[in-house]
């Protein structure tokens, strides 16, 4: 499973494209099929957490010649198959900052915001879950 926090235009959109996206925590194993949840990042005006949905395509960027330490990038194309009913975002996993807690909140608080890039990150089941609670 996977989620991604970035620049979201239109929150209700049936399609969503994320041209060079950062990837951390395993996020450039991303493939077409993969379930995905989206956060509009609030760096960009977003509430968080908008939309589930599924990679109908997903292409590795090739890495720049002659930089020695870049972070994998990746295009991906989403299919929105729910819209988020309950907010969540940053204030709400703000509150969750005890990195070996183990909790879902924890981790989604660690992976999107410790460092407030936008990205696409892999999430564990249990943080996918949690999420799935939203729709």
């Amino acid at each position: 499973m996977f989620a991604i926090k970035g620049e979201v235009s239109d929150p209700s959109a049936e399609t969503f494209a994320f041209n060079a996206q950062k990837t951390m925590y395993d996020g450039k194993y991303i493939a077409k099929g993969d379930t995905i949840f989206i956060f509009a990042s609030e760096n960009q005006g977003g509430p968080g957490l908008i939309a589930s949905g599924v990679v109908t395509s997903a292409k590795a960027i090739p890495k720049k010649r002659g930089i020695a330490r870049q972070t994998p990038r990746v295009s991906i194309s989403i299919r929105r198959t729910a819209l988020a009913k309950r907010r969540l975002g940053r204030c709400e996993l703000r509150l969750f900052s005890d990195w070996n807690d183990g909790r879902p909140e924890t981790e989604l608080n660690f992976k999107f915001y410790r460092q407030a890039t936008n990205k696409i990150v892999g999430i564990s089941d249990d943080a996918a879950a949690f999420l799935r609670r939203f729709f």
